[in-house]
């Protein structure tokens, strides 16, 4: 039985950050690898199989850490740099680690083909060819596009491995096809970590992807957007302190202590630079600190200091003990002395592969060598456009390169000294945080790796305390909503002032219920560009599994909720009481509830919405037309005993309709309560012209006819009446409010649905 040793020493903060940023170890602590130390505190930790598991080493590493586990608040503190810790790996009998260090990851991938088929474009001229045409345009339709042809390559652990090549010459492919972002069934070839296949979920918990873009909330400030993704990703057995010596020791290593409280900020918001967001968005998928990196063009769109020092950064990380493999459109030659190795690509064929040192051997012998003093990254790139733009193509330098390479398998061809699940768990022991390797995890298949690094709980709270950070620093949003539902009530309580219970006041009543329930809806519009703006956040983290996309619904609710009662109550305020509606302090706290309930069941439409519509100003266009359509059926301008059957559905589907209904219940159900009486029958009518008499006199009569007695005052209409005439009799004003209230839920399960179809990371 062989034993692992770990001298840990507590982070001394008082050398400089950059320069203490290369030694820290990925929770925010120093790790002294090199010593064989073999002072011993506590048992060995071993699995009920003898040999230890991947969450066991992860536990003991972090009592480690802890400066002894359950003696972290004992009397021994001030011995924590003193103690030794010996951990016992029974796993690794044929491996003496303190003999020797543990081999270094090695990312293979072999002969990775990718086509996709191309999409026909159809017109006019083309619909109209003749039927002799056809077998010509079904070749075409057959046709496929090769992006990636026979790719195979070797990244180590420690080195940085870049992918050159023009534009559209496959280099964000080659990253997604190795990310596992590409389907398995759409790409062939074999990709393999230490020899062994390499599952998609392990793959997913062991790795990170940094984007082309910066996506980041804009209001958070740098070392918040950091202790944010860790809550995420790093797991529930580690303390808050831990994390927030993660982050810190991430800050130091990213080269952001001078940015650590400056917001990220955006087009109006005045934040960090440009080369900052760049290596914050690093940081927040390497905050787990994975084995295997993987960034589309991490320098694209920056200067060229801001570049290096991304890159610089990456060599860090490299350093540290991850295989970072890149993609990179064209580096300085101050970037091109950081990379370790280096794959150019010509329309998805590989045309040199190799250290950069390689280059001028290279395409000396090709015919065509580098001048001094010129950067070989552009010279190759140069020369690689002029070969595409003649008829063969770069075919000459991809068989030239073809007859010099061997195939990465040869060099891996040996069996590894170390399983993939063993070399796991030394990655771990040497600090690692790999998030999701839990006591479960006894072996890597994708069955043993837990999904999320934490319980949707705590990823809910975590989502909610993030949305809400962010937005309540831009104050100006609530506002603007808050002054449309004031002035929108202003207008119609000005508009509705004090409204009596005459046949005209009932009419009027109509029309400011049908306005101002519509109104509901129409302004939670606003709503719509708050997923579309997060989407691309919510993608990315989503890929890796930082949290559940349940969770993520559940937190929108949320923090959405507390401004609907605001508005609800600002609303009610403003109208209720100026109107003159009825039912007292009781009608008005329905009101308010049946306000509030609206609100929820637009917000939870247009959250729907901005689920499946991709695009703000299209989404806008379907929301506007549906609400039309809604208010059309609600019943207000046609009642439901005159809508056709071939329609009646969509009257019943009306959002506007339940809500309409409630407050209508809630003003005319009294029985006793009349709004139209004797003379007032005659209004808007021909006979409302005669005069009071002859008025008098037809209702005489009318009773005479009928065996009733009718006088100018007799009560004609009730409230009762009128929700009678309106066809509003199905449902109670307390069972519209509850499908109002559920139209809302309903729609925000069908946004997690839509989540769970639209959120898919993968190429097909």
């Amino acid at each position: 039985m062989t034993r692992f040793v770990d001298k840990i020493s507590v982070f001394d903060r008082r050398a400089s950050a950059m320069a203490e940023a290369e030694g820290i170890a990925r929770d925010g602590l120093r790790m002294h690898q090199g010593s064989p130390a073999v002072a011993i505190t506590g048992p060995p930790v071993q699995g009920a199989g003898g040999s230890i598991t991947l969450g066991q080493l992860f536990k003991r590493v972090g009592d480690a850490h802890n400066g002894g586990g359950g003696e972290e608040d004992g009397d021994g503190g001030g011995n924590d740099s003193q103690r030794h810790h010996v951990l016992e790996v029974d796993a690794f009998e044929q491996y003496h680690l303190d003999s020797r260090p543990p081999p270094p990851f090695v990312l293979t991938f072999t002969d990775l083909t990718y086509s996709v088929k191309r999409q026909q474009r159809m017109s006019l001229f083309r619909k109209n060819r003749l039927s002799s045409d056809q077998p010509e345009m079904e070749a075409e339709l057959g046709r496929t596009k090769t992006l990636l042809n026979s790719i195979s390559g070797e990244a180590r652990e420690g080195e940085i491995f870049a992918v050159l090549g023009a534009s559209g010459s496959g280099k964000s492919t080659l990253i997604d096809a190795l990310a596992n972002r590409i389907a398995r069934e759409s790409l062939q070839g074999s990709i393999t970590l230490n020899g062994e296949k390499l599952e998609g979920r392990l793959l997913k918990v062991i790795s990170a992807y940094v984007m082309q873009d910066d996506l980041l909330y804009p209001m958070l400030t740098v070392e918040e957007t950091l202790m944010f993704s860790a809550e995420f990703r790093l797991p529930r057995s580690l303390s808050a302190s831990k994390k927030k010596s993660r982050v810190q020791a991430l800050i130091d290593q990213l080269g952001l202590r001078a940015a650590a409280k400056t917001i990220i900020g955006d087009e109006i918001h005045r934040g960090v630079s440009g080369g900052e967001r760049r290596r914050v968005s690093i940081g927040t998928d390497i905050i787990h600190d994975p084995i295997v990196l993987f960034l589309d063009e991490p320098t694209s769109g920056l200067d060229s200091t801001s570049a290096f020092m991304v890159v610089k950064v990456l060599q860090r990380i490299a350093h540290s003990g991850s295989i970072v493999i890149m993609s990179v459109h064209q580096p300085s030659y101050r970037i091109l002395r950081l990379l370790d190795r280096l794959l150019f690509l010509s329309r998805g064929q590989t045309v040199y592969s190799g250290p950069p040192d390689g280059l001028h051997s290279f395409f000396a012998d090709f015919g065509h060598s580098i001048p001094d003093g010129e950067n070989p990254t552009e010279f190759a790139l140069d020369l690689i456009r002029e070969l595409e733009g003649t008829p063969a193509g770069a075919t000459a330098l991809v068989q030239f390169n073809n007859s010099r390479q061997f195939h990465p398998t040869q060099s891996a061809s040996a069996k590894p000294a170390l399983s993939l699940k063993d070399a796991i768990s030394v990655s771990i022991s040497r600090g690692k945080l790999v998030s999701g390797a839990t006591e479960g995890a006894t072996s890597s298949s994708s069955s043993s790796v837990q999904k999320h690094a934490n319980p949707f709980w705590i990823e809910m709270g975590v989502l909610t305390k993030r949305s809400w950070t962010n937005t309540k620093r831009m104050p100006e949003l609530f506002a603007i909503r808050l002054a449309a539902v004031l002035l929108t009530g202003f207008i119609l309580a000005t508009i509705f002032w004090r409204l009596d219970n005459s046949p005209k006041g009932v009419q009027e009543r109509l029309g400011f219920f049908a306005i101002a329930m519509s109104t509901m809806f129409y302004t939670c519009a606003d709503a719509l560009p708050v997923f579309l703006q997060e989407r691309n956040i919510f993608m990315r983290e989503t890929a890796y599994n930082a949290y559940r996309r349940s969770s993520y619904v559940l937190s929108n609710a949320i923090v959405s909720f507390p401004p609907l009662v605001l508005l609800s109550i600002a609303f009610a305020l403003t109208t209720y009481f100026a109107v003159g509606l009825a039912g007292g302090i009781q009608g008005f706290i329905f009101f308010i509830l049946i306000v509030l309930a609206a609100f929820w069941a637009g917000s939870g439409f247009v959250t729907f919405l901005s689920g499946v519509v991709t695009h703000i100003l299209l989404g806008y266009t379907v929301v506007v037309a549906l609400l039309a359509y809604f208010l059309l059926f609600s019943g207000f301008f046609i009642n439901r005993n005159r809508i056709h059957d071939y329609w009646l559905w969509f009257h019943y589907m009306s959002l506007v309709k339940y809500p309409y209904e409630a407050v209508m219940q809630n003003e005319f159900d009294d029985p006793h309560k009349c709004f139209v009486r004797g003379v007032q029958m005659f209004d808007s009518t021909p006979l409302a012209a005669l005069p009071e008499a002859a008025k008098v006199a037809v209702l005489r009569a009318m009773g005479q006819s009928l065996g009733v007695p009718i006088t100018a005052s007799t009560c004609i209409t009730t409230g009762t009446g009128i929700l009678q005439q309106q066809s509003i009799t199905q449902l109670s004003k307390w069972d519209c409010f509850w499908v109002t209230v559920a139209w809302g839920f309903l729609f925000r399960f069908l946004f997690y649905i839509s989540l769970l179809i639209g959120s898919r990371n993968k190429r097909r």
